[in-house]
Parts: C-alpha cells; sequence; structure tokens
C-alpha cells in the first residue's frame, strides 16, 4: 500500500538514506545466496568470491556462475556478428526505428558537450590542457528481470561522441538462445560498439575489469545495473575507472494543487515498476491532491504486469509526504538529492532557481521521466543514493582525459621559482627546493 506521510514521518523512513549496499535484502534473495554458495554471505562476501574466481580462471569462472546464478549455460562468450544481424530479425521494425530515433536524438544533445583543449601563451610560456579520449571502455547492460536496450545508447553514444577507440558491451544471456536480449544486440550495433559479450552481475564486471580468454580489458567500466553488479564496480575501483555507483533508481514528483494526479500516479508506477528497491515519492502541500494520487496508484496498478517489483517498492521505499508548503516540498527534495526530480506544478520553469541537487531536472507534465529514459537526450543513466549532490548523469567528460601541459621559459622561472622554493622549503622536500634553486641560480 502507499502510504500518505507527514514531513516528520518521512523523515524518519522513505527520505532517510540508508547506504545502498546495508539495505536488507528480500528473503528470496537471500534463500538464493544460501543455495548457491552453501552459506548466508553478505551481498560484498558475494561479489568478493565471484571476482577472484574471474580473476583466476577466466572464462570458465564466466560460464560457471552463469550456470549457478542465472541458470542458464553460455555457449559463446563473445557474440558474433552474424548473432547481432540476427538479432534484427528477431525485433520488431518498430522497435528499431524508436531506437535509431532515440540515437539521433543523444547523439545530438552530446554533441552539445565539447570539452576543447587550450593553449594559453604569453611572456611566461604557455600553459593548457590538452584533451583526449580514454582507449578503452565497457559498458554494462543490463538484461535480468527487463532488458534495458536504451541503456547501451545512453552510454555508448557518449563515449562514440567522445572518441573513445574501443568499446565493448557485456550484458546478461536470456535462457532461449544463451544470449543478450535481442533488442540489446541491436542498441549495441546502433551505437558502434566493437564486440559484444555474454555475461551478467559480477563476472561481467569482473570479466572487463581483469580481462579473460575472451573478453578485452577496458580502463573504464560505465553503465547501470543491480546490487551486485554496484559492488563489483566498487571493489574493481582503481584497477579500472567507474562512472560512479548506481544504486536503485529513484524518482521525487514535486506537485502543487493543479496537478493531474493521474499523470502523477502514472510517473510514479513508471518508476516503482523498476526494481523491488526503487523509489518513487510525491512531495505536495495538497492533501486533496495526495489522496487522489494514492487512489489512482492503486486503480492503475492493477492494469500493470510487473506485480512483484511494484508491490514491494510502493510499500516499502516510496510514499506521499504532505508537505506545509511548496517551498518546503523544494527543501525536502534538495536534501534528498534525487536521480530524477520531476515538476509537476503551475510555471514550473519560475521554480528552477529552487533546486540546487538533483540528476535531472523535468519541467512539467509534458517533460516527464519516460521520456528522459528514452528519447529526450540526455543519459538517464544519472546519479542516485544522493550522490547528486556531488556527481552528474553520464556524459562526453566520462570518456575523455585532461592532460595538463606546462611549457614554461626563463621569464616564467624567474617569476614563479622563488615562491616555488620557499613552498618546497616548508614541506621539508630539501630536493624539490633543491631542483628550483639549481635553475634560479
Amino acid at each position: 500500500m502507499l502510504r500518505i506521510l507527514t514531513v516528520e514521518e518521512a523523515r524518519q523512513t522513505i527520505l532517510t538514506r540508508r547506504p545502498w549496499d546495508e539495505i536488507d535484502l528480500p528473503s528470496g534473495m537471500q534463500e538464493g545466496i544460501q543455495a548457491i554458495f552453501g552459506e548466508l554471505l553478505t551481498p560484498d562476501q558475494v561479489v568478493q568470491r565471484i571476482l577472484a574466481d574471474v580473476r583466476r580462471r577466466g572464462d570458465a569462472a564466466i560460464v560457471h556462475w552463469t550456470a549457478a546464478i542465472d541458470k542458464i549455460e553460455i555457449l559463446s562468450i563473445e557474440v558474433s556478428r552474424a548473432q547481432i544481424q540476427a538479432a534484427y530479425d528477431q525485433t520488431s521494425k518498430e522497435v528499431i526505428e524508436a531506437l535509431q530515433f532515440a540515437a539521433r536524438r543523444i547523439e545530438a544533445f552530446h554533441r552539445r558537450q565539447p570539452s576543447l583543449s587550450w593553449l594559453h601563451n604569453d611572456e611566461g610560456g604557455v600553459l593548457g590542457q590538452l584533451v583526449r579520449p580514454i582507449d578503452r571502455v565497457g559498458l554494462y547492460a543490463p538484461g535480468g528481470t527487463a532488458p534495458l536496450p536504451s541503456s547501451v545508447l545512453m552510454s555508448g553514444i557518449p563515449a562514440r561522441v567522445a572518441g573513445v577507440g574501443y568499446l565493448g558491451v557485456i550484458s546478461p544471456p536470456v535462457k532461449e538462445t544463451g544470449l543478450p536480449h535481442p533488442s540489446i544486440l541491436v542498441a549495441a550495433d546502433i551505437a558502434g560498439v566493437d564486440a559484444v559479450f555474454t555475461a551478467g552481475g559480477a563476472q561481467a564486471i569482473g570479466a572487463l575489469a581483469f580481462g579473460t580468454q575472451t573478453v578485452s580489458a577496458v580502463d573504464k567500466i560505465c553503465g547501470p545495473g543491480n546490487l551486485f553488479t554496484t559492488l563489483a564496480k566498487r571493489q574493481v575501483y582503481g584497477i579500472v575507472g567507474i562512472d560512479g555507483l548506481p544504486g536503485p533508481t529513484e524518482t521525487v514528483l514535486i506537485a502543487d494543487e493543479g496537478a493531474d494526479p493521474e499523470l502523477a500516479a502514472a510517473d510514479m508506477l513508471a518508476q516503482a515498476e523498476h526494481d523491488v528497491l526503487a523509489s518513487a515519492i510525491l512531495l505536495t502541500p495538497s492533501r486533496e491532491l495526495a489522496g487522489k494520487v494514492q487512489a489512482a496508484v492503486m486503480s492503475q496498478m492493477e492494469l500493470l504486469d510487473r506485480t512483484y517489483q511494484l508491490t514491494a517498492s510502493l510499500a516499502n521505499n516510496s510514499g506521499i509526504v504532505v508537505t506545509g508548503t511548496l517551498d518546503q516540498a523544494f527543501d525536502l527534495a534538495n536534501a534528498y538529492a534525487p536521480e530524477h526530480l520531476c515538476l509537476a506544478v503551475a510555471d514550473p520553469w519560475s521554480h528552477l532557481g529552487k533546486v540546487h541537487h538533483a540528476g535531472g531536472v523535468f519541467l512539467g507534465e509534458r517533460s516527464f521521466e519516460a521520456l528522459g529514459d528514452y528519447v529526450a537526450g540526455p543519459s538517464h543513466t544519472m546519479p542516485t543514493g544522493g550522490t547528486a549532490r556531488f556527481a552528474s548523469p553520464t556524459n562526453v567528460n566520462d570518456f575523455i582525459k585532461i592532460i595538463s601541459l606546462v611549457g614554461l621559459n626563463e621569464t616564467a622561472l624567474q617569476q614563479i621559482g622563488p615562491a616555488a622554493e620557499t613552498i618546497a622549503r616548508t614541506e621539508g622536500l630539501d630536493g624539490h627546493a633543491a631542483a628550483v634553486a639549481r635553475r634560479l641560480r
């Protein structure tokens, strides 16, 4: 049941941030771990064991853990070009055209995000920066309870725009074929990836980080996934770069008394159906709207398929919060720092200055999150778990690195050298100071 809460109740429950790796696991997940490993391990321990095995045994570990966890036999870890082309025949023309349309919009948006090399030349010499793309990037494409071809586009296209040299995609197999879902393969082809591999969860992340007999090691891993995928990214960080640690997806909807309760309910359900740990939160000063949205959620839910995910998400992580004012709703949203912030209010642009922390802001009832998930243009991979306080959505800058350029001359040395020598001696680094002093003399 979707609850209606006071602000204080919400602060004690759904607006309280718990580390996503300390969330209580559903009983079914705990039972699965017990059955596979013979003991009840924490998710971190599960991931650690799988990663160590992939590092040691490579392809054999991928095959083993896919069979043990997903109950699927992988016949070929790398997907052939012929298998990718065959996926087009298994995907409707409507889906292919929609993915191509989305790809064009995503590319157009990210081509407006240039990161430029620059040089500044004066009497002291040259300072500047060189922008270079990352050589090798691996993308994880979720394909568990719902395949997400859109995620391939949302990370793959910005990477291509940035000029990444090698782009590999890895995604869980489906039972029917032992390959990634056909729509994932089509999306990978549209995004122009260089290779596609079959594996999911922690074993997939391990394969990208360490490399195996078949999977090429990469320099950075990007893309959303489930709890175990995210924990695996955290454990391999430092061996490779990562785009972040996306946790369960979340939406905060701020609505006033003029909002359409049916649309608000539809937006909350669209978020809640992602995962049992997903959060959909409505903040409104209108108690009347709160009641209408609650009723609409329950009635619309009967028309949707993912009942298990919806029931768990709405009951445990979601809710409707009645605030004192609209400004208080914005204060709560900023403190929560949601992945998605949807403004179903009159003249939403006039409230934009109140937003300080969010992965993405959706202005008005025609700019709703589901469009952002697929075709609006910006990447739908956004910071979760409150990390919108300091992190950004996936963008071109995730796939480049900046090299500082220093080309100073004698004039600069005489101007700035004495200060460098002083700081070096203050830090007790005589060798640094001597390197400066020898040149000054």
